[in-house]
């Protein structure tokens, strides 16, 4: 079997993966041909165990010469080093501003020769300090590239999505290690019709070098790889991936693969094989681009970020790890050893470390406070309930906003822990509460979606009489739906409860019932216990259950 064959190659996986933290993230592009009404869309699951959800806001604002701006390390907190403020910021409501400009993220490291590198601003200070300043996705990529030349980068190897309603870009950075400030980088324009993904892992090989339209670079992206003698052929065989980020067995099964599932389900008449990312190096790697085999609607794009490799080799619900009740989910960590013998569990795009994840639209025929909608979810992509939080909002749902609660703090006020409190009891009887979850889930989800139009016609009315009166009407709707959410999530919640407390389910009656578990679970204990737990009958005992 594919498994079996891959366990002498896991002992170096595993070796690697107890000494680096492993990865997280995933991002997908879409251009405004390659969506069903000229769109755009990146999406961003921000997966981190240690990250609480919560939707930023920063207002826009005015400032006098010479104000500065503190920047702290987005995953720490700590404290960077100032920098010049602008003298006017935009609004930014999560990870989009007022100008239907968003970014999204995957960390993919690189080269540890690169590591600790010379600077103060991170690459998640460097987003939404971009989100302040930027009008357009190609204005996001000089803001972001200018503050790093001038302030130094303070992270590892990063992939940027960077969207407005006309372009969509991905941008791959990496600092110049620990005694040269700046950074290295190279930004490519998804090609019209396309879509494109990256999910910690450097995918920018050979670009264009003279066509600006298309491809941005630094200057000296080519020149330092030849100075640090990591590479040598003609310029236009460069290859930043390879060269700043080279493949091994992680970076392909746990992070090309998941790229791969998301473009074998956009574009099945590809028939990308499975083999191209189950850990060998000498595969060929995945194109950077597809072309989908449909147009994308907000709804296929959702759906391409609930993705467990349903259908493949790598379904997660259908090996004994699963459980009685076929959870598609593995606890870390994300590899392991019996008898000196690596194994891995596979990381897909849909995970339970999720703090909060978004599909951001955007559209040009629009008004920027109308055009950009912010559909973010908390928690777990595929228990989630994206919500959808425009860019014109001035306030965000009490629930999903900062300061709630924490990490370390539960609140039933916070949409974060209703979402966790809720998915990590439907892990527990997966099979059956899903059902439930999905449905009111789509519920949900599905009156967003058929409200769309006409809230926005309400709202592009309004427009027309004073951008105000359409910025508070957007703010409104949009706060009263992530209350609603909330609510709405607390009280699934107490349902399943009461459904299924102790192991048993209730009918409509509310009698406990007592449904039997899978013959395969029950075969799985016979041969694991099965000599202990067989019942014994003597010829005086009658059957029956004691």
């Amino acid at each position: 079997m594919i498994r079996s064959a891959l366990r002498l190659a896991l002992v170096a996986a595993v070796t690697l993966a107890s000494v680096q933290p492993l990865p997280a993230c995933t991002n997908i592009l879409v251009t405004p041909t390659a969506s069903t009404d000229g769109s755009t869309f990146i999406t961003y699951a921000a997966d981190s165990h240690d990250l609480y959800g919560e939707l930023y806001f920063t207002p826009g604002a005015v400032f006098p010469q010479g104000a500065m701006r503190d920047v702290y390390e987005w995953d720490t907190g700590k404290f960077l080093g100032r920098i010049p403020q602008p003298a006017k910021t935009y609004t930014v409501v999560g990870n989009m501003n007022e100008h239907q400009v968003a970014i999204g993220e995957t960390t993919y490291g690189g080269r540890s020769e690169l590591g600790e590198p010379n600077g103060i601003v991170d690459y998640g200070s460097l987003m939404y300090i971009a989100l302040e300043r930027a009008t357009t996705a190609r204005e996001a990529i000089q803001v972001m590239t200018d503050l790093v030349a001038e302030f130094g980068y303070a992270s590892s190897g990063e992939s940027f999505s960077i969207s407005d309603p006309e372009e969509v870009w991905l941008l791959e950075m990496i600092g110049k290690g620990k005694d040269v400030k700046g950074a290295v980088w190279v930004a490519r324009k998804v090609p019209e019709g396309f879509i494109c993904a990256h999910a910690n892992q450097a995918r920018i090989r050979q670009f264009p070098l003279d066509d600006s339209e298309t491809t941005l670079y630094a200057p000296d992206v080519i020149t330092f790889a030849r100075d640090k003698e990591w590479f040598d052929g003609e310029d236009e065989d460069f290859s930043f991936a390879d060269t700043y980020a080279p493949l091994d067995f992680g970076a392909i099964r746990f992070c090309e693969a998941r790229v791969w599932s998301a473009f074998r389900r956009a574009a099945p008449t590809l028939d990308l094989p499975v083999e191209r990312i189950m850990g060998s190096v000498d595969q060929e790697p995945l194109p950077l681009f597809i072309k989908p085999d449909a147009k994308l609607s907000a709804a296929d794009v959702m759906a391409l970020m609930r993705d467990h490799f349903e259908g493949t080799p790598l379904d997660m619900s259908k090996d004994i790890g699963a459980g009685p009740y076929a959870r598609p989910y593995r606890w870390r960590p994300l590899t392991w050893e019996v008898d000196e013998v690596g194994y891995a569990n596979e990381r897909a795009i849909s995970t339970q470390q999720t703090g909060f994840s978004f599909v951001a639209q955007a559209r040009s025929w629009l008004p920027d406070a109308i055009g950009g909608v912010l559909w973010f979810g908390l928690d777990d992509t595929f228990m989630t309930v994206y919500t959808p939080m425009y860019a014109g909002m001035r306030s965000v749902p009490p629930s999903f906003g900062e300061g709630v609660a924490s990490m370390t703090k539960f609140s039933w006020d916070s949409a974060f822990w209703v979402f966790n409190w809720v998915s990590n009891y439907t892990y527990s009887r997966y099979s059956d509460m899903i059902v439930e979850v999905l449905t009111v889930q789509q519920e949900l989800e599905g009156g967003f979606l058929a409200r769309q139009n006409d809230v926005e016609a309400a709202a592009v009315a309004l427009y027309e009489q004073s951008p105000e009166l359409a910025r508070d009407y957007v703010t409104k709707y949009s706060v009263e739906q992530g209350e609603a959410v909330t609510a709405r999530w607390t009280r699934l919640g107490q349902d399943l409860l009461v459904k299924y407390m102790d192991g048993n389910v209730k009918d409509e009656y509310g009698a406990a019932q007592h449904p039997a578990q899978p013959e395969s679970w029950y075969r799985c204990i016979v041969e694991d216990n099965g000599e202990i737990l067989r019942e014994i009958k003597n010829e005086e005992e009658t059957e029956g259950d004691s």
